[in-house]
């Protein structure tokens, strides 16, 4: 392959846009599936047509914040990677640093950086990308069935204990992903950095929107109570960063 053509002009291929909305094809195509399996579900379960709404509503509520948080930084990587591979890899991780990481050892593999990337280097990083989460979908498919053998055998048949098992697991995957943001890049404690400000603010008004929601029984507080507290955590973080 000729090093000296411009990588982006693969990387933003008509051919590449196809071979990557075939892939977002299918997850819209899983997402519409399993939508439609729940509906069928609740109804089997006799769940009411307002509280699956209500779900609906609450879930889509929430899932404004993530999504723009992606949308925003997946314009770091659409300038490394093109448009067609960060829309994907999105689509499918959702998670622009180790996308970013991924594709970075892919460089260094070929002798290079994300920032002087050649044809060679950029598909290298491409395999990277996908082959390093290969392992998480494996997983996924070969031992979902069987969590419900292990969430029994954690609860040795309590099942109230079951939700305060699952509740922790919750807390503890948060917890550790949170945790990055109060260490600097050479791994120093860094409290007042913007991201811990941001992070402790975000949790800080999480929990008193959802005490005042629940208290006041506020149902919309309830549903936006998520994106609030991103929104304005990431508002003070960079407010911080900035005048500091």
């Amino acid at each position: 392959m000729n090093q000296d053509v411009n990588y982006l002009d693969f990387a933003n291929s008509p051919l590449m846009w196809a071979a990557a909305g075939l892939a977002v094809a299918v997850v819209v195509f899983q997402s519409i599936l399993f939508f439609r399996k729940s509906l069928v579900a609740a109804k089997e379960l006799g769940i009411k047509k307002e509280q699956v709404h209500m779900a609906i509503k609450s879930s889509a509520i929430s899932s404004i914040g993530p999504s723009i948080v992606i949308l925003v930084t997946m314009i770091s990587l659409i300038v490394s990677m093109g448009a067609p591979i960060s829309w994907m890899r999105l689509s499918f991780i959702g998670s622009v640093n180790y996308e970013a990481m991924a594709a970075g050892f892919g460089a260094q593999a070929m002798g290079t950086t994300l920032e002087n990337l050649t044809p060679i280097a950029f598909a290298c990083g491409v395999w990277v990308m996908i082959c390093g989460s290969l392992g998480w979908l494996i997983f996924t498919f070969l031992f979902t069935d069987k969590m419900n053998k292990v969430n029994n055998l954690m609860s040795k048949g309590n099942a109230k204990m079951v939700p305060i098992i699952s509740a922790g697991a919750m807390l503890g995957a948060f917890a550790n992903l949170a945790s990055g943001n109060f260490f600097s890049a050479e791994g120093n404690f860094a409290f007042g950095g913007a991201p811990a400000i941001a992070t402790v603010i975000g949790c800080l008004l999480m929990m008193g929107l959802t005490k005042v929601a629940k208290d006041k029984n506020i149902a919309w507080l309830r549903e936006w109570a998520f994106a609030i507290a991103m929104f304005t955590g990431m508002f003070v973080g960079h407010i911080w960063n900035i005048t500091m």
